[in-house]
């Protein structure tokens, strides 16, 4: 009889978590009343706050309007919730998880979250809490360990399983292809503003057959990357839902109302901790998109080049999809000197390209200082710059910064200083520079030092190495005159110095 009610449910994931769950006995669920349309339709006082209402009454009309027929496979059902705060999302979560396991004979689902203790303490263990209460949980078998957490079906534990799993790149194999052809592969991402591009890549491969679906939830923290594209240039293709934190009955209005006072209504805080809406500038993001824009479009000085210092910036490539960039500022006009960028190329070849860009430089009449990423193989090129007798500056990122009470490394002070400048500065209007400028985050240290995110750590999230922005903020390294005497007219002791540079010093 049990089985015979959950396959009316197949299409009602609304019906099924008012008829699954005890809402009218259990005092611990009675904490949100039912909108009056609902409580009308359901003889049910308690139970899901209206937005989680809405979302399941659609995702029933979505699995109808599909019909599904078990050989013919369908378009995925994908539906995206951006948040505030405290709207009941890891709730949601457990109730589609349990709706699907118990009216889906073996499907196969994967669950996971932005972090594995967000996972673990948060996600599963709402699973796990919610299958506990359910009329179907006895059909299951839930280990919630570390490591081990997963959910089966006590008789095909093998072909009717939800598995939780951490969403590390090198774990991306673990969401490949679910193959339930006859029922329904599913996904749900939990925080999934910072699971990697890569997880949300081979999750596409495992929505090619049977009934798919897609649950994707989070706070919008970051206004780039797979989430954020959910609600823009893919949204074509999901049911998105944007949550207001304050129309929800179980969060703290009280809080929520000094935040907005506090920060303001347009505040980026405020858009994403409170109207689930992504902000000007990501939570974590270094450069606002906005300052670049405005660079962009701001119009370089008219000057003459003679007399005046050009600092160039020298990013060398360390891995085979990286690319070498040679940046060059006179001032506040970044754009004026095109960029040059190469690929495939050797320490000795860079080293003569860069020799070329200062002959050409100095041909115009301008004063170089030459800054060169000092790291890895980039001591090649400043080794045989100097064997060909230019006065090149060797920066390496990690070393120590002239503010060290406000800056952890050289590189973050760099891109410190160059945000500074953005905003009197002017660069090229150029995608690839945009994204390189917008796509880096900080966060700080436990001595209040500003930490920059690692080009491994962007690596992981699927986006390229920003080899364009550290070339400008090379440019950055050291503070230099506007106007300087050319090289060989400076004094020996200050030619000394820089040919002995020690940015360790």
């Amino acid at each position: 009889m049990l089985a015979e009610d959950m396959a009316r449910f197949y299409d009602d994931p609304l019906g099924f978590v008012l008829y699954a769950f005890p809402w009218d006995t259990d005092p611990t669920l009675q904490v949100v009343r039912l909108p009056a349309s609902y409580r009308m339709q359901y003889d049910c006082e308690f139970g899901p706050d209206l937005w989680a209402c809405q979302m399941l009454e659609s995702i029933g009309n979505d699995v109808r309007d599909r019909g599904f027929d078990g050989v013919n496979a369908v378009e995925p059902i994908q539906y995206a919730v951006s948040s505030g705060h405290g709207i009941g999302k890891s709730a949601m979560s457990a109730w589609l998880t349990l709706w699907i396991m118990s009216t889906r004979p073996h499907s196969k689902g994967v669950v996971t979250a932005n972090t594995g203790e967000q996972l673990a303490s948060k996600t599963w263990a709402g699973v796990a809490a919610w299958k506990a209460r359910c009329i179907t949980g006895h059909w299951f078998d839930i280990t919630t360990g570390k490591g081990a957490m997963r959910m089966v079906h006590n008789q095909h534990p093998d072909t009717w399983r939800v598995d939780a799993q951490t969403c590390r790149e090198e774990n991306s194999e673990s969401f490949a292809g679910l193959h339930a052809a006859s029922s329904t592969p599913w996904y749900l991402f939990d925080e999934a503003s910072a699971i990697p591009a890569k997880i949300w890549e081979v999750a596409e491969g495992g929505k090619t057959d049977g009934e798919p679906m897609h649950f994707v939830f989070g706070n919008p923290t970051r206004n780039t990357g797979a989430f954020a594209e959910c609600f823009g240039k893919q949204r074509h293709r999901w049911n998105t839902r944007q949550i207001d934190s304050r129309t929800v009955q179980i969060t703290n209005k009280v809080l929520l109302a000094k935040w907005v006072e506090d920060y303001g209504e347009d505040s980026d805080f405020v858009k994403v901790r409170v109207r689930g809406v992504f902000p000007n500038a990501s939570s974590q993001q270094f450069i606002a998109r906005g300052l670049v824009d405005e660079a962009a479009k701001r119009q370089a000085e008219a000057t003459q080049w003679v007399g005046r210092t050009a600092c160039v910036g020298v990013d060398v490539a360390r891995f085979g999809d990286d690319q070498s960039v040679i940046r060059t500022r006179v001032g506040r006009d970044g754009r004026s000197i095109s960029p040059k960028r190469f690929r495939g190329m050797d320490t000795m070849q860079l080293a003569a390209r860069v020799a070329e860009h200062i002959n050409y430089l100095r041909g115009l009449g301008l004063n170089v200082v030459v800054f060169v990423d000092g790291g890895g193989v980039g001591g090649g090129v400043v080794d045989r710059l100097r064997q060909l007798e230019y006065d090149v500056i060797e920066v390496p990122f990690g070393g120590a910064a002239r503010d060290p009470r406000k800056y952890l490394n050289r590189r973050a002070e760099m891109w410190g200083s160059m945000r500074d400048w953005l905003v009197i500065g002017c660069i090229e209007k150029d995608e690839a520079l945009a994204t390189d400028l917008t796509s880096v985050e900080y966060w700080y240290t436990v001595k209040d030092q500003i930490q920059l995110e690692a080009k491994d750590d962007m690596k992981a999230r699927g986006l390229a190495s920003p080899d364009d922005g550290d070339a400008l903020a090379l440019t950055f390294a050291d503070p230099v005159p506007e106007h300087a005497p050319p090289d060989d007219k400076q004094p020996a002791a200050v030619r000394k110095r820089r040919t002995e540079h020690n940015p360790y010093a």
